[in-house]
């Protein structure tokens, strides 16, 4: 197996200059009170297509041949890493189908449009979105951009880590914890290496909705494991059955564990990013703060650092969750 190093996260990141935003490093002391320690908030929802999902996308995508551009790209997502690959692709000159659930946001459907992206609606209970985009790739003749499990995509993510670890110092910030919302992994993977490289004291968690554990599951068992049945998710970004392979490569034996939120948790983060950040964060993107928030961080005196992975969100979803 191939597994990324962070010789391959400073790659991404020079690749990424002038295309990726170095999103802000921001601290508020409402939250700093509230929680009892410093807490630095990395605004990945301000990253270009509103998610990091922008960083791995590119980094893949931007290597591709002359002829593999004219043959477009495809991938699968519930809405990030869909944005993300329409912004890529269209930055290239590539086309992009990306194979979508139909529950999805619609906010996220029309952000791939407005990217000039095709997309191919599925039913997520029913059918499989890895089967749709390999025999639509296979038909084509285009790359298939995974969302998460890419040497690539991996690297590109860490992008965040690095920048975050070279803010906090800025800052005068020892990060004594990062939290980071985990789906199959990608972007916790990423930024564990940076942290590892630039940050070693660091420990790294992953954040899940708490009827979407498989991360956390996977880490106690030492094995990649699914979660159990549960209801949907208003953290559609979070919804992966299962640890990607390489990511779980990375993490299994690195990270410091898995945290959890729940739905009250996360709206309650949705609310607080709103009325005390003034950012629009969507509830995956929110799982760090709500973690943070809901007390599940280890004790400590050092600071902790949250990723804010991302802020597309259903506007009426949005709407009922800052009003409480």
């Amino acid at each position: 197996m191939n597994v990324p190093a962070f010789a391959d996260v400073e790659d991404a990141a020079a690749r990424l200059a002038g295309r990726a935003v170095v999103t802000p490093v921001l601290e508020n002391a409402t939250l700093n009170e509230r929680v009892g320690r410093r807490v630095l908030l990395k605004a990945e929802c301000l990253q270009v297509s509103g998610s990091f999902k922008f960083r791995g996308a590119y980094n893949r995508i931007s290597r591709l041949s002359e002829d593999e551009r004219r043959r477009g790209v495809v991938a699968y997502s519930s809405g990030n890493h869909a944005q993300g690959v329409a912004a890529a692709a269209k930055l290239v000159g590539a086309p992009a189908l990306i194979v979508m659930p139909s529950d999805a946001p619609a906010v996220k459907v029309e952000g791939v449009r407005a990217f000039g992206g095709e997309v191919r609606l599925y039913d997520r209970w029913t059918e499989s979105r890895e089967a749709i985009g390999a025999e639509i790739a296979a038909q084509r003749g285009s790359v298939l951009v995974p969302p998460f499990d890419d040497v690539f995509v991996i690297a590109g993510q860490g992008t965040t880590g690095l920048e975050f670890a070279r803010q906090a110092q800025a800052a005068g910030a020892g990060l004594e914890a990062v939290l980071v919302p985990a789906s199959g992994g990608g972007l916790v993977a990423g930024v564990n290496l940076a942290m590892q490289a630039l940050s070693p004291a660091t420990r790294v968690f992953c954040v899940e909705p708490h009827e979407f554990n498989d991360y956390q599951l996977s880490l106690a068992a030492g094995e990649r494991v699914t979660h159990g049945p549960g209801q949907p998710s208003m953290c559609d970004a979070l919804m992966s059955p299962m640890p990607g392979e390489i990511t779980f490569a990375v993490n299994r034996d690195t990270l410091a564990g898995g945290l959890t939120a729940t739905e009250a948790e996360v709206s309650e983060a949705v609310r607080f990013a709103f009325r005390h950040l003034k950012l629009v964060v969507e509830p995956g993107g929110a799982a760090g703060l709500a973690a943070l928030l809901a007390g599940r961080v280890p004790a400590g005196a050092g600071a902790v650092g949250v990723v804010l992975s991302g802020g597309n969100v259903d506007p009426a979803l949005y709407a009922r969750l800052i009003q409480g």
